[in-house]
C-alpha cells in the first residue's frame, strides 16, 4: 500500500511591500496549525517516510513543524515546487514514489488543483471528504490519498481517504 499526503503551507504573514512572496514567514497561528495537522496525521498512522517541500520560507517553516512530530522522514527541499502546477507536482511525486508514505508541502492553486485531479481520476473512499476537497484548500489543509498498488505513481489508482483542516481541530482544543 502507498500513501500520498498533500499539505498546503500554514498561515503566513500578509504580503506587503517590504517583503517578497517567497520570503513570507508563518504566523504564530501557522506554527500551531502545522503542528496540529502533523499530530493528526501521525495519530492516523500516516507518518511520512519522505517529505518534498517547496523552498519558499513558509513551506520550509511548515515542514519544520511537521518534522518535529513525525518520525523517520527524509526532507527534500525542491525549488521546482514553488508555485508549480499539476504537471510539476505529478513529476515530483513520480520521481519520489519509492516511499510508502510520501508528503508534499506546497502552495495553492497548484496543490489544490493536483488534489482535485487525483480525486477526479481515482475517486474517494469518503464522500464527505470529496465535498470538503472541492470546497477549498485553506492553509494547513492536508489531503490524504492511498492505493493498494505498489508500482509507479498512477493518479487513477489513488483514492481520497481524508481531508484535514486546522480550523476543525482548533475548536476541539478550546
Amino acid at each position: 500500500m502507498k500513501r500520498l499526503i498533500l499539505m498546503r503551507h500554514a498561515k503566513t504573514e500578509p504580503w506587503n511591500e517590504g517583503i517578497d512572496d517567497f520570503s513570507r514567514a508563518l504566523t504564530a497561528q501557522g506554527h500551531e496549525d502545522a503542528t496540529r495537522i502533523a499530530q493528526e496525521i501521525v495519530a492516523m498512522g500516516w507518518s511520512p517516510e519522505r517529505i518534498l517541500v517547496s523552498s519558499a520560507r513558509r513551506a520550509r517553516e511548515t515542514c519544520s513543524e511537521v518534522a518535529k512530530v513525525v518520525t523517520g522522514e527524509k526532507v527534500r527541499p525542491m525549488e521546482a515546487l514553488y508555485l508549480t502546477g499539476v504537471r510539476g507536482l505529478t513529476e515530483a511525486v513520480s520521481q519520489n514514489d519509492g516511499a510508502g508514505v510520501l508528503m508534499l508541502i506546497g502552495h495553492n492553486p497548484g496543490l489544490h488543483d493536483f488534489a482535485l485531479s487525483i480525486l477526479r481520476e481515482g475517486g474517494s473512499r469518503d464522500h464527505a471528504a470529496s465535498l470538503r476537497l472541492h470546497e477549498k484548500f485553506p492553509t494547513s489543509c492536508a489531503a490524504l490519498f492511498e492505493t493498494e498498488g505498489e508500482g509507479a505513481f498512477v493518479p487513477a489508482n489513488f483514492r481520497l481517504v481524508s481531508v484535514l483542516r486546522a480550523k476543525d481541530f482548533r475548536a476541539e482544543r478550546l
